[in-house]
């Protein structure tokens, strides 16, 4: 640090203090501070500018009636459906557009078409090979086009003629015998069926070779509408794989007919547990629906006895009908390997009771029967304490393969799976607790407050993953949390903006989805809630935008509004810097001045003075020839001394005193008073510069020689006058020894190096090693034998085959 001082006057340090002309403005700091104005859509009738739906607000809906049996021997699925559509725009409608989402592994859907990747001499993994087989497999198979949609008719419900459909790859148009007027309705039939695939992350099957049965795992699996609103028209983007899927509300009534061993969970409640549970399994859920623990409906002992029998082997079939109100999907699954464990408890408190349940084969206990149900009946708690309360009967978590999971309302397939010996590592352990939270927490995002998820994925992923995090940290305070802090986005946030995409990116276009659409919003709304905003205000804003859009469809820029509106707070820098652009937040701690106010007072001055000559005086040569003082010219000869020799500049004469009582009296009694207050004040200039681009608060820690310490917060706006270099005063009355920025990792900034005054040296560790004669030398370095071990013998030559 460096000590400088203020020359005679309160006038000029109070002039530095309270009035510091801001620096000339840099090219971004008026862009970044600018409102986003004509990057959000104008508000109008339909979305106003408040973020909250406009009085001409319309979602149309779709209501199915669908009948599917699945054909365990050929693992298909038949189905036919009965689809009445309301339009509820003020638009007329000639035709509809229906997701055919199957199709996406049909021959030669641009969805598996274009995956792209390469195969170089450094070689291939198995996992690639296995993956480039299946895929071959797969190709042959669909040259006789076996997977995907067939459709097999599509008529008019009353009149029973056949209508006119066109489908484009997972886009199916039918054609209307007359257009829907606005506040119409339509009904039409659709007949359908195609083969089930291999669970692939969101729908499928697994198969056990031990005992040759299959789980079934059925979503995207009926041909579904697509939505119809105010700012895109029909939503009909094709189904890549990647870009999820964008759906309308409607009642549900589904007959589900599958072989009679096999036990089914579904979107809805089901309607006739009498006729397809047996006498002891009712008796189950009778006491299930008064515990406040799980209670086992079909026991592993009987699921191991069921799985005994083998595709095909079933001697007759049941059909499970569910009815599901308001919801924008459906899914269920099945299979005769299942456990089922179930309670009905009052989430809220409020007297309304809702189902936690649990499907899982034996291979997913002890985990599942331990957790998962518990997780479940959390998250909704979780979640419904800062959203909407959960406005659906049940809730149901089903162990699908070993990873990741999916979603759909009432209804989610979820991964994590113990060893063969039923052992598994704290990493499995937290991972299935994490899968489903957030499967489970979706169906609030966006299964209620109904985003575009083929349009915006982190409307629906970076949102649950932000309430992810937090219901994590209620389930358990220590929980190891992937996403969410600011300190685990760094690595992301750093890297080489080639590969970085906009969190306002389409779906399908978004480079690494995963740090992209979920990490990165959560991380962004985890830092708005502590660190911008503060709870309370972020809270308030952040339940009003889902009681806002509960059973609605947002778009982004109802999001941005609402939380604005909400709250009070101007965030339209923070969406810029955060959701539209790349660049990341590296605040630097260049310098810091130390300043002291000089009072006149000469017995203070003087003595600084003082110390000052004193410490300057203090050179090598002095030290060294301090022994030969008695032999210059001057103490030899006491007649070349005069005045100056015995003077001593730094004693307080009386004309020091009377200059001084006289400059005290120019100044007022409050003058006065303040020039004596701040007599000890220490008064720091910080030097900051915003090397990464992203404007953030400022947040600096001052440890003081006592040994205590403070935090010292500058909300984001300290850059709107120059988004590069600032300067900052901060006056306190006791010394600081070391500054530092960011001291809680708050801002996810990608280099903390820079953010100590004075520098501190951060350790690399190394390792300490033996030394040992070999042959009369040295052992070699360790890191240097770990190297040699990996290098191929000479004689490989090149490693190409």
């Amino acid at each position: 640090m460096k000590k400088l001082v203020l020359m005679a006057g309160l006038s000029l340090w109070s002039a530095a203090l309270m009035a510091q002309a801001p620096a000339a403005p840099t090219q971004n700091a008026n862009t970044r501070f600018e409102q986003l104005g004509p990057v959000l859509p104008t508000p109008n009738t339909f979305r106003t500018a408040s973020g909250a739906p406009g009085k001409d607000y319309f979602q149309n809906r779709a209501d199915y009636d669908i009948k599917v049996e699945l054909d365990d021997a050929n693992q298909k699925i038949i189905g036919t459906e009965t689809v009445t559509y309301h339009n509820n725009s003020t638009d007329e409608l000639p035709f509809i557009w229906l997701q055919l989402d199957q199709n996406l592994f049909a021959k030669g859907s641009t969805g598996s078409v274009t995956r792209t990747g390469s195969v170089n001499e450094s070689g291939m993994s198995f996992a690639q090979l296995q993956n480039l087989t299946s895929v071959r497999e797969r190709s042959s198979q669909q040259a006789s086009d076996k997977f995907g949609y067939h459709i097999t008719s599509v008529k008019d419900a009353k009149s029973g003629k056949a209508l006119k459909y066109t489908i484009n790859q997972t886009m199916m148009r039918v054609d209307l015998p007359a257009a829907i007027k606005p506040g119409g309705s339509y009904s039409f039939n659709v007949d359908w069926n195609y083969f089930i695939t291999e669970y692939y992350g969101r729908s499928g099957m697994e198969y056990f070779a031990k005992d040759g049965n299959y789980n079934y795992f059925i979503a995207h699996w009926f041909p579904r509408l697509c939505a119809y609103n105010d700012v895109n028209g029909w939503q009909n983007k094709q189904f890549l794989g990647q870009g999820e899927f964008t759906l309308i509300f409607g009642n549900y009534k589904v007959a589900i007919t599958v072989p009679n061993d096999h036990i089914v969970g579904a979107t809805g409640e089901c309607q006739n547990y009498k006729q397809v549970l047996t006498a002891t399994q009712q008796k189950r859920m009778a006491q299930a629906a008064t515990s406040k623990t799980p209670v086992v409906i079909v026991t592993q002992a009987e699921a191991e006895a069921a799985e005994k029998a083998k595709p095909g082997d079933a001697k007759g079939k049941k059909t499970w009908v569910y009815n599901a109100q308001n919801v924008r999907d459906f899914a269920f699954t099945s299979s005769r390997k299942f456990i089922w464990d179930a309670m009905q408890t009052d989430v809220y408190g409020d007297g309304h009771k809702i189902w936690s349940m649990s499907f899982y084969s034996k291979e997913g206990n002890p985990l599942w029967g331990q957790y998962s149900t518990r997780v479940v009946e959390h998250t909704l708690k979780s979640y419904g304490n800062r959203t909407i309360k959960y406005p659906y009967p049940v809730a149901i978590s089903c162990h699908a393969t070993a990873g990741g999971g999916m979603e759909y309302p009432m209804i989610s397939f979820n991964g994590g799976r113990p060893e063969a010996d039923g052992t598994y590592s704290e990493a499995v352990k937290y991972g299935m607790i994490g899968v489903i939270i957030h499967e489970v927490g979706h169906n609030f995002f966006p299964m209620i407050v109904n985003s575009d998820e083929r349009q915006w994925t982190w409307m629906d992923e970076g949102l649950n993953t932000f309430c992810q995090y937090l219901a994590e940290k209620e389930w358990d305070y220590n929980y190891p949390s992937r996403r969410g802090e600011p300190q685990n986005i760094v690595d992301y946030m750093k890297s080489d903006k080639a590969v970085l995409s906009p969190i306002m990116t389409t779906s399908d276009n978004v480079i690494n989805l995963g740090a992209n659409a979920y990490a990165k919003p959560a991380t962004a709304l985890n830092i708005l809630r502590e660190t911008v905003m503060g709870r309370e205000l972020f809270d308030y804003a952040f339940k009003e935008y889902a009681r806002r859009w509960a059973f609605k469809s947002p778009e982004p820029a109802d999001f941005f509004r609402t939380l604005e509106d909400a709250s009070g707070v101007d965030l339209d820098w923070f969406w810029k810097g955060w959701f539209y652009g790349v660049e990341p937040v590296d605040q630097d701690l260049v310098e810091v001045d130390w300043f002291q106010v000089d009072s006149g007072n000469p017995e203070v001055s003087k003595a600084a003075a003082r110390a000052e000559a004193k410490r300057r005086a203090g050179t090598i040569s002095k030290q060294r020839d301090a022994a030969t003082q008695a032999e210059t010219v001057v103490a030899k000869d006491s007649t070349m001394k005069d005045f100056y020799n015995n003077y001593d500049p730094y004693t307080v004469t009386d004309s020091d005193r009377k200059r001084y009582q006289d400059y005290l009296a120019t100044l007022s009694e409050d003058e006065r008073k303040t020039l004596e207050t701040n007599a000890a004040t220490n008064f720091y200039t910080l030097s900051l510069k915003n090397k990464g681009g992203l404007p953030m608060p400022v947040i600096v820690r001052m440890e003081f020689e006592d040994g205590t310490d403070s935090v010292a917060r500058f909300p984001a706006e300290i850059w709107r006058f120059n988004d590069v270099a600032i300067k900052k005063v901060i006056a306190t009355p006791k010394k600081v020894k070391q500054w530092v920025l960011d001291p809680y990792q708050e801002i996810a900034d990608i280099d903390t190096e820079n953010n100590a005054f004075p520098r501190m040296a951060a350790p690399t560790r190394f390792q300490l090693f033996r030394q040992q004669q070999r042959g009369g030398g040295a052992a070699p370095n360790p890191m240097q034998q770990q190297r040699r071990a990996t290098q191929p013998p000479a004689t490989q030559g090149s490693g190409k085959n």
